[in-house]
């Protein structure tokens, strides 16, 4: 075989030690590269105005064949300056002239054009494609967070939707809406009892064996509904009820401004400061009584005794005959200030405790609560007993003898029927709104949760859009990069080109393969 024809192959990574070891170039060429730079430098401080220069000099590496290119172009605009014996009396022609010829002194622009190619195919291609996938990489991660984002901000909507539904409002005037949905408590409180009726049976049944009344709030929301607590203890209707005013507390942050400027429902005026008395403080005039000698009008012969302290005190004993006084029963008692209930269903004023419903009351509905949960807890226990008697036909565990008049499937009808009661009078509105009335805190607590709502999600809607801003600018960095990794792979192969051929040139034109090149 012709040695023309065995190709001279060059791994990168050795190309500059395969430089040195044939003697091509020296070992030491740093300090002539550094004085070519500072030339270079020096140089482009005065260029001439050429559309073919700029895009030569916008390259990132300067190099031997950039020069070359340079004083061609130079050949051109400084061709007046070119004397008849073929020399340039222009500086620029003359300064890049020196630059080749200090390029071309012991083969240094070989060296350069090598530690350039070197550097670029390990390090600067590689780095910009490692930059070019991290952005990509940080791009999708913020479009995925943003995915992630949702979750909660669907999550936090979903609460902030069902706890307005719970309560019945939209949410946007909250101080009036509290006060509209307020007025609908009454309805909600004998629609939740509409079917407690059906629990007479049960009641009975609790009743058997026992000589006092049992569960008597039931009893009297059978009867009679929900009445005020003012009837449930006097077992009269009032003539007229005055409930305590009922008031809205919001904070500074939590005001919502209405038509009003209150912050408090005003049920009606209570003077005596919300008391549950149903008299009211009147002075009672029973007509002036005289007192002759030592303060006393009582006759001689009565008996009086003394209570300790030197006040004598009239038992009311006769102890002789005396003088028999008339009575005149025709004075009307109007005239002594005394005022006499109705009879019948004509009662008093209702106010403070008294006035509200005996599910509105805050401790009449404990009571309530309490004597339906005993109920359904001596049902339980009946029926625990009935499988006890199924199991074992021992009629001495019941602890009660009419137990066997009753079967499982109707004390589990029982069941169920206090369970849809319960289910209806602890609803969440309700709740809610009984909370309302009766805490005055309660409403600034919920308005509160509301705006803290309102500002999670305007968080998390915020945060979205500063990830999907994020995300678009990854992105354009990491599309401005193609174009600067284009321009860095070509130069790198006219590297590569350039380097080949002038080693075939040393080696009878032998061909020569840089190999690891890039790609």
């Amino acid at each position: 075989m012709n040695e023309a024809d065995i190709p001279i192959d060059i791994h990168t990574l050795k190309l500059q030690d395969w430089l040195v070891s044939r003697r091509i170039v020296p070992k030491t060429i740093q300090k002539n590269i550094k004085e070519i730079r500072s030339k270079i430098s020096n140089a482009l401080q005065d260029m001439p105005a050429n559309d073919q220069l700029i895009k030569l000099l916008s390259g990132t590496n300067i190099n031997y064949y950039h020069c070359k290119e340079i004083v061609e172009t130079l050949k051109q605009t400084e061709k007046e300056t070119k004397s008849v014996f073929g020399t340039y009396g222009s500086q620029r022609m003359k300064d890049w002239q020196e630059i080749l010829r200090l390029y071309e002194k012991d083969n240094v622009y070989l060296a350069e054009a090598a530690q350039i190619y070197v550097r670029n195919v390990n390090y600067e291609v590689p780095g910009i494609r490692k930059q070019m996938t991290k952005l990509e990489q940080q791009s999708d991660e913020c479009l995925k967070r943003v995915q992630d984002l949702g979750k909660p901000e669907t999550q936090l909507l979903a609460e902030h939707a069902a706890l307005l539904q719970q309560l019945g409002i939209k949410g946007e005037n909250l101080r009036e809406e509290f006060l509209q949905v307020m007025g609908n408590l009454p309805d909600m409180y004998t629609h939740s009892i509409r079917n407690i009726g059906k629990l007479q049976e049960a009641i009975d049944l609790f009743s058997e064996g026992s000589d006092k009344i049992s569960l008597p709030i039931l009893r009297h929301l059978i009867e009679f509904g929900n009445t005020t607590v003012y009837q449930y203890i006097h077992k009269e209707a009032p003539l007229t009820v005055e409930e305590p005013t009922v008031k809205l507390n919001f904070s500074e942050d939590n005001v919502v401004t209405s038509a009003t400027g209150e912050n408090e429902i005003d049920f009606g005026g209570d003077e005596n400061g919300g008391t549950s008395s149903t008299i009211s403080a009147e002075i009672i005039d029973f007509g002036d009584i005289t007192l002759e000698g030592n303060n006393s009008s009582i006759a001689e012969g009565d008996a009086v005794e003394s209570d300790g302290n030197g006040v004598d005190i009239d038992w009311g004993i006769e102890g002789a005959p005396s003088d028999v006084v008339e009575i005149n029963f025709d004075i009307p008692i109007e005239e002594y200030g005394i005022v006499v209930q109705g009879a019948g269903m004509d009662g008093g004023i209702a106010k403070g405790e008294q006035a509200f419903t005996i599910l509105d009351s805050p401790s009449y509905r404990d009571r309530f609560l309490d004597e339906i949960y005993e109920l359904d807890s001596f049902l339980r226990m009946r029926l625990y007993e009935l499988n006890q008697l199924d199991s074992s036909s021992n009629i001495m565990f019941s602890l009660m003898d009419s137990i066997s008049t009753y079967d499982a499937e109707s004390i589990r009808k029982m069941l169920t029927n206090i369970e849809q009661i319960l289910v209806e009078v602890l609803s969440d509105q309700t709740r809610h709104l009984f909370q309302l009335k009766h805490s005055p805190k309660y409403a600034d607590l919920l308005a509160t949760k509301l705006k803290q709502m309102t500002k999670a999600v305007d968080k998390i809607r915020d945060s979205k859009e500063v990830l999907k801003k994020r995300s678009a600018e990854l992105m354009k960095q990491r599309v401005d990069l193609n174009p600067v990794l284009a321009e860095l792979i070509l130069q790198t192969k006219r590297l590569q080109l350039n380097i080949e051929n002038d080693i075939s040139k040393r080696y009878k034109n032998r061909v020569v393969n840089l190999m690891g090149g890039v790609n």
